[in-house]
């Protein structure tokens, strides 16, 4: 059965002007000329049956159809590039792994041991973007991502990787020394929040029995890597997985101010859609990866 796809240029055509918001800019990006650009929308209108631009005395305006479609065709033109430049840099051979990372833990722990996934399997690139929030796997091109949650989300299948508890941590010259403190010591201390732990001070001071007016103040940090950056430059306690402040901890610009650690039960996942984990990169990279983190 032949696809009910249009063509290749008119998709084009159509994602240019619509990102441009102009023919023109559009016939100028793609080295045509403007009528030619009208040409191609207006065949793309006519296979579709559907309006995708009003024109105004303005100039063009996307519909809401036009809108939406926009996103999906945009999304979809993106992927055969990637797709396209994949194959061009591997000549066929090897491949290309999506994998979306939380950014922290791609720095201090993934990004250090890369290069000996690079040396094991030469022909696979491994490219990394960001992502601190839920997402749905279907509009972000990820083959997978690594994540820390409570568990992995609906529609995935997931391989546990590093359970992850959180110490509380300072700079030697706030805690006046590298001795531990007790709770009660450190109530009477600043304390850096983690915005995306909100409750996490509160949390740790429960777990003590202890309930700490104002637990929730202090000035909060998306990443933990800012996080660790406040502490030691004597901003306040902290509350950081280890694994995450390594290097810190060893030459000492982070101590730990209490030994009593925060367990919320979440671990560092690699996750991927179901039905989607058994190519032979995603294979390979599973396995790397599995031995890398029992080695921990």
């Amino acid at each position: 059965m032949r696809r009910k796809i249009p063509s290749t240029a008119a998709l084009v055509a159509f994602e240019a002007a619509a990102r441009h918001r102009s023919f023109t800019k559009a016939g100028e990006e793609l080295a045509l000329t403007q009528s030619a650009i009208c040409r191609q929308i207006a065949g793309l209108e006519e296979f579709l049956g559907v309006e995708l631009f009003r024109r105004t005395r303005r100039g063009v305006v996307l519909t809401e159809a036009g809108e939406r479609y926009q996103r999906q065709v945009a999304t979809r033109l993106d992927a055969v590039e990637r797709d396209t430049l994949e194959l061009m840099a591997g000549r066929g051979q090897g491949g290309t792994l999506e994998l979306g990372v939380v950014p922290t833990f791609a720095t201090r722990w993934l990004v250090p041991r890369l290069s000996r996934f690079h040396a094991a399997h030469p022909d696979i690139t491994v490219n990394l973007s960001v992502r601190t929030q839920a997402f749905l796997f279907e509009d972000s091109g990820l083959d997978a991502a690594i994540t820390a949650a409570l568990a992995p989300w609906p529609g995935t299948q997931a391989q546990r990787l590093l359970g992850e508890v959180s110490v509380p941590v300072a700079s030697p010259a706030l805690l006046g020394g590298t001795e531990p403190l007790t709770a009660d010591a450190l109530a009477r201390l600043p304390r850096l929040q983690q915005s995306t732990r909100p409750y996490a001070w509160r949390q740790w001071f429960a777990a003590q029995g202890m309930t700490v007016d104002s637990d929730l103040a202090g000035p909060r940090y998306e990443l933990f890597s800012m996080l660790a950056e406040a502490a030691a430059g004597g901003a306040g306690v902290a509350l950081i997985p280890p694994l995450l402040i390594a290097d810190e901890l060893a030459s000492g610009r982070l101590v730990r101010a209490s030994e009593v650690a925060l367990d919320e039960g979440r671990a560092y996942w690699l996750v991927w859609p179901e039905g989607r984990g058994e190519s032979p990169v995603m294979r390979a990279f599973r396995t790397w990866l599995s031995h890398e983190a029992r080695a921990v």
